[in-house]
């Protein structure tokens, strides 16, 4: 009998520490960073980590085109909050849009609100310490600039999922002097793009011609033929 080159080790002589393995400890997934990587999607090639898409597309409509869409020009116009809120579930579907629309309702039109209450009261009321209107009024404006920046960032996620350029300037800037025209015009840009895609992902299916069977008359005379010659010969046995 060939001996073999293996030589099984006993428990006395294995002088390495004694470690328990629990079922499935070795079957875990290994991490390799090297797979980990961002690649291209028309060509799968691995991109660099600082890597950035261009942001080069125009927008389909201009900053002034509200009269384009006369349904979100009156819904801008007259309840900003709801197509702020439309327009962030439209880019975020797990954020609901009431969410955003009661905070847009609370620190915008209620901060409008008050800057015109607070303009009455300065005229009706002539004997108000001028400081505290100004207090407030000093307040509105970090307000309105807090709603800008807020509302700018919900600008930004949309110029970078579709690789929109900034226009016609910074989005916080656009919000902060065209809050309304800003709102019109993201609801028309995701409303257009969201159609687009919808068109291009249809498929037209053409059903088949109809298909008659007809019944050929020599077919039929000679299974006709064969039928009595077969009744003929059962009947000769």
């Amino acid at each position: 009998m060939k001996q073999s080159r293996y030589v099984k080790l006993t428990k006395d002589q294995d002088h390495s520490p004694h470690e328990d393995i629990t079922p499935g400890e070795l079957n875990q997934p290994i991490h390799i960073p090297q797979l980990a990587v961002r690649k291209c999607s028309e060509c799968s090639q691995p991109l660099p980590e600082d890597y950035a898409p261009p942001a080069d597309e125009p927008w389909t409509t201009g900053i002034f085109g509200c009269a384009e869409d006369r349904e979100s020009c009156l819904t801008g116009l007259f309840c900003p909050c709801v197509l702020f809120g439309r327009n962030v579930e439209s880019l975020d579907e797990v954020t609901p849009w009431n969410t955003p629309c009661i905070c847009h309702a609370i620190f915008v039109e209620g901060g409008i609100s008050l800057a015109i209450a607070n303009v009455a009261a300065s005229f009706i009321f002539p004997g108000i310490n001028p400081g505290t209107s100004f207090l407030i009024t000093e307040g509105l404006f970090f307000t309105w600039w807090m709603c800008g920046i807020y509302t700018g960032q919900v600008r930004q996620n949309l110029q970078k999922k579709y690789h929109l350029k900034n226009s016609p300037c910074d989005s916080c800037c656009v919000h902060c002097c065209l809050h309304w025209c800003a709102l019109c015009q993201e609801h028309r840009e995701m409303k257009g793009r969201l159609s687009d895609n919808a068109f291009s992902q249809m498929t037209v299916l053409n059903p088949p011609p109809v298909q008659e069977m007809k019944d050929n008359p020599e077919t039929s005379s000679s299974s006709a033929n064969n039928k009595e010659h077969i009744a003929l010969e059962m009947q000769a046995i």
